[in-house]
Parts: structure tokens; C-alpha cells; sequence
């Protein structure tokens, strides 16, 4: 019964970390605003970095956006990493094998569920079983085997590349060479898991039980996978792997957003509100003090 209770609680341990964090990212201050372009909410100038102070009065007109311009280019960067593919092509496909495997587990791990729920309701899923059963049953072997695969190639690569590569490794701490560790030690025993149990009929008697709070008969590998996951489940909303969360405030809120700053606009209030703030880290340039406001920094006091 603790492996079920566990589970359970990591998992919304993993949903309220991540409300969390977004919330404490929305109720920041205004960011310095980078304004490059290309934007692509810009409505018609997005492909050639246009924008709308290429209008004559602009301050005067309404505004045009693009909601799809915005949306198809967070798309390519959230499924692809298309910044990383264009900059970086040799690190993309290590990083992309891991965010790819992810995104598979992500999905065999819904699959695991719907076809626990399936059989709880008294259908074998199996092939042959019928549409839906097959279905699941067929769709959940490529997704797990592929998507276990790829992440444990895709860290142990990562965490590779950071020990051979001097422009990386100077870059890297303690926690970035540990994450990938520990999210390799996490794939490596699931698959291992997995040669036990090649069409993964455990795992879905596994979700059953959990689908009805019911203890989970777990060897020792089991158990270690399990509360190594939950664990990571807890760990990654915690700590810089929570780019996920922050990714989007950093778009639309540092490197998009391009908002007019008119008089009485939310802009300029934010803008207000940012300039009375004060900081709460102290640097030891003589230039910046952070118990000073951005008023006083300008003033010199």
C-alpha cells in the first residue's frame, strides 16, 4: 500500500510544485524587455522581422497580432527545440533524444493508464482483443521501448558531452552532471523492468491497482524504479529542470513581448511598479547595490 500512496503523492506533489512556480513567474516584475525580432505575433511581418513601428503614427492605430504566428513558433520550439536545431545542431540531437523520449514516456504512460482503466472494466487488452484494446496494446510497445531508450542515450550522452567538452564543462555544476544521472539511473532501471516484461502487462496491472488504491505487488527492482521515479517526479518542478514552466515567461514576457509602453497602458504601470522595487541580492560592483530601488540605482544614490 505505501508504493500506491507514494506514487500518488508524488505525482500531485509534481502538479502543485508546477502551479507554484508558474504563479511565483506571473506575479514577477516586468522583465527587461528584449524586443528581437522576429516576433511572430506580428500580423504579416513576423517572416522578415517587421513591426509595427513601420507604421506612420502607429501610437494612434489599432494593432494587429497574430495568435497563430504565436502559437505555430512556441509549437517548433517546445516540440522540437528549434532555437537549439538552428544554433547548435550537434548538441540538438543528444538534448532532442532526451526531450523526444520524454515526450514518448509522457504518452505510453497515459496509454499504461487507459488500458489499466481498460481492464478494470473486463477487457484483456492484448492483440487481437478487439479495436480498442489492440489499439492500446499496439501503441503502447513503440511509445515505452522507444521513448525508455531514448532518454537513457539521450542523458547518459548529455552528461558525456558535458565531461569531454571544455566549453561545457566550464559551464557546468555539480547539479547539471547530477540530473542527468539521475534521470539516466531512472530510464536504465525501467528498462530493465521492461525485458521482464516485454508487452508491459505488469505495467498496466500496475495503473489498475493504482486506479483503485490497491497495494502494488513490487519486487525489489520495482520498488526501486518507483520510488527513483517519484522521487524525480519531485525533484524536476524543484530545481533548473523546471525550464518547462519557464520557458513560456521568458517568450511571451522577455523575448516577445513587445507591447507598446503608452501613457495609462498596463505596460506603463508595470513599469512603475518595476522601477519602486527593490532588489533583494546584493552585488559587490560598486555600481549596484540591491537594496536600492531602479530609481535610486539611476540617480547614483
Amino acid at each position: 500500500m505505501f508504493l500506491s500512496v507514494f506514487i500518488c503523492l508524488t505525482v500531485l506533489a509534481f502538479i502543485i510544485i508546477t502551479i507554484n512556480r508558474a504563479v511565483k513567474y506571473a506575479k514577477m516584475p516586468m522583465h527587461t524587455r528584449w524586443e528581437l525580432y522576429p516576433v511572430p505575433q506580428e500580423k504579416g511581418r513576423g517572416e522578415y522581422g517587421g513591426s509595427y513601428y513601420e507604421e506612420v503614427l502607429w501610437w494612434e492605430k489599432p494593432r494587429e497580432t497574430s495568435l497563430a504566428g504565436e502559437l505555430a513558433e512556441m509549437f517548433k520550439e517546445m516540440l522540437f527545440i528549434k532555437k537549439l536545431f538552428d544554433n547548435q545542431r550537434s548538441l540538438w540531437w543528444l538534448s532532442y533524444s532526451l526531450h523526444l523520449g520524454i515526450y514518448l514516456l509522457i504518452a505510453w504512460a497515459v496509454l499504461i493508464f487507459l488500458g489499466g482503466f481498460t481492464e478494470k472494466a473486463g477487457v484483456t487488452v492484448a492483440a487481437g482483443s478487439g479495436v480498442w484494446p489492440s489499439l492500446l496494446y499496439y501503441l503502447t510497445l513503440p511509445t515505452g521501448i522507444l521513448g525508455g531508450i531514448l532518454v537513457a542515450l539521450g542523458s547518459i550522452s548529455l552528461f558525456l558531452r558535458r565531461v569531454f567538452t571544455p566549453t561545457l564543462r566550464i559551464y557546468s555544476n555539480p547539479q547539471d552532471y547530477f540530473n542527468l544521472i539521475f534521470i539516466f539511473v531512472v530510464a536504465a532501471s525501467g528498462l530493465l523492468l521492461w525485458s521482464a516484461d516485454p508487452d508491459f502487462s505488469g505495467a498496466r496491472n500496475l495503473a489498475a491497482s493504482l486506479l483503485s488504491l490497491q497495494p502494488i505487488g513490487a519486487d525489489g527492482l520495482m520498488t526501486f524504479h518507483l520510488v527513483l521515479l517519484g522521487c524525480l517526479l519531485i525533484y524536476i518542478p524543484s530545481s533548473k529542470m523546471s525550464h518547462y514552466v519557464g520557458k513560456y515567461f521568458t517568450y511571451h514576457k522577455v523575448l516577445w513581448e513587445n507591447e507598446p509602453n503608452l501613457p495609462g497602458s498596463a505596460i506603463m504601470k508595470a513599469v512603475e511598479e518595476a522601477r519602486g522595487k527593490k532588489g533583494v541580492q546584493s552585488w559587490s560592483a560598486p555600481h549596484f547595490q540591491g537594496a536600492q530601488n531602479t530609481q535610486e540605482k539611476a540617480a547614483g544614490q
